[in-house]
C-alpha cells in the first residue's frame, strides 16, 4: 500500500468516525426529546449552521495551507454594513451586493499579502484585520443597526424552496462545489503540499505565496457572501454580527479533522462538524440546560 491510498484511507476513517458520532447523538436525541425529529427544528438546526458551513469551506483550504484567519466574523459585519448602507443610499441592490462582496475580497487580499510577502504571521495578521474590521463597522455604522432594507434584497435571504430557506441550498452548493475543487482539483490540491512542507512545494515549482493570497481572498469572499446572506436574512445589518464566529469556525475545521500546521482537512469534516456543533447546541436547548452552563 502506498503512502497516497493510506492518507486517504486515514482521512476517510476520520470522517467516518465523525460521522458516526454525528448520527449516534442524533438517535439519543430521538428519545430524549420529541420535538428533536420535527421538521420545524430539523430545518432550524441547518438554518443555523448554515453561515458557518459557508464559511468553513475557505477556512479548509487555509488550514491546510497552513494558514488560519481570525478576521472571519468582523468580514461578517463589515460585508453586510457596507452593503446596507449602499442600499440605503440609493445604490442599485446588485451593486451594493458586489459592494459588499469586494469589501470582504479586499480584507482577504490585504490579509494574503500581509502574510505571503510580507512574512507577518497569519495569527498577528488577522487579529489585526478582525480589529480594525470591527472599528470600521463601528465608525461607518455609526454604532447602530441599519434596518429597513429593501424586500428586493431581503428575499436573498429570506425566500424559500420548498420548506427549505435559501440559506440552506446556498450551503449545500457551496459545499459540493467546494469538497469537489479541494479533492479532485489540481489547483486547490496544491495546498496539502504548501501545508505539509512549504520550501519543498516552494522548489517543487508551486507558486505558494500566490496560493497563500487566492486562499485569504476566498475567504473573505466566502465570509462577505455569508454576511450579505445574514443580513438579508434578519432584514438588518448590526454591529455585532459575527462576533465569534471565527472560533466556531476555526473549531468545526478542526473537529473535522483538519490541523494546525497544515496538511491536513476535508470539506465534509469540517461540514460534519458544524452538524456536531449545531447539533450540541440544539440538544441542550431542546433539553432544557441553563443558558449559563451552556
Amino acid at each position: 500500500m502506498n503512502l497516497k491510498n493510506l492518507t486517504s484511507r486515514m482521512k476517510n476513517a476520520r470522517e467516518l468516525m465523525l460521522l458516526g458520532v454525528v448520527t449516534l447523538m442524533f438517535v439519543v436525541m430521538c428519545f430524549a426529546s420529541p420535538y428533536f425529529l420535527s421538521g420545524a427544528n430539523l430545518l432550524a438546526v441547518l438554518l443555523s449552521l448554515s453561515m458557518e458551513a459557508i464559511m468553513v469551506i475557505g477556512m479548509v483550504s487555509l488550514m491546510v495551507s497552513g494558514g488560519f484567519d481570525m478576521s472571519v466574523g468582523s468580514i461578517v459585519a463589515l460585508s453586510g454594513g457596507i452593503a446596507a448602507l449602499l442600499m440605503k443610499s440609493g445604490v442599485p441592490v446588485w451593486l451594493s451586493v458586489v459592494g459588499g462582496m469586494a469589501t470582504g475580497a479586499l480584507v482577504g487580499l490585504f490579509n494574503g499579502f500581509a502574510i505571503a510577502k510580507l512574512g507577518i504571521t497569519p495569527f498577528v495578521t488577522t487579529l489585526a484585520s478582525q480589529s480594525m474590521g470591527r472599528g470600521l463597522v463601528l465608525v461607518f455604522m455609526n454604532g447602530k443597526n441599519i434596518s429597513s432594507l429593501p424586500e428586493s434584497f431581503t428575499w436573498i435571504g429570506q425566500a424559500k424552496l420548498g420548506p427549505v430557506q435559501m440559506p440552506v441550498i446556498y450551503m449545500l452548493i457551496l459545499m459540493i462545489i467546494g469538497d469537489f475543487l479541494l479533492r479532485r482539483s489540481r489547483f486547490f490540491r496544491q495546498n496539502y503540499y504548501i501545508g505539509g512542507n512549504f520550501k519543498a512545494a516552494k522548489l517543487s515549482g508551486i507558486h505558494a505565496e500566490r496560493m497563500q493570497i487566492v486562499n485569504y481572498v476566498i475567504m473573505g469572499l466566502l465570509a462577505a457572501f455569508a454576511g450579505i446572506i445574514l443580513t438579508a436574512r434578519l432584514g438588518s445589518a448590526s454591529t455585532t454580527a459575527g462576533v465569534g464566529l471565527e472560533l466556531k469556525v476555526i473549531t468545526a475545521v478542526i473537529i473535522g479533522g483538519a490541523s494546525m500546521s497544515g496538511g491536513e482537512g476535508t470539506v465534509v469534516g469540517a461540514f460534519l462538524g458544524c452538524i456536531l456543533m449545531a447539533l450540541i447546541a440544539n440538544a441542550m436547548t431542546l433539553l432544557n440546560v441553563s443558558v449559563y452552563w451552556q
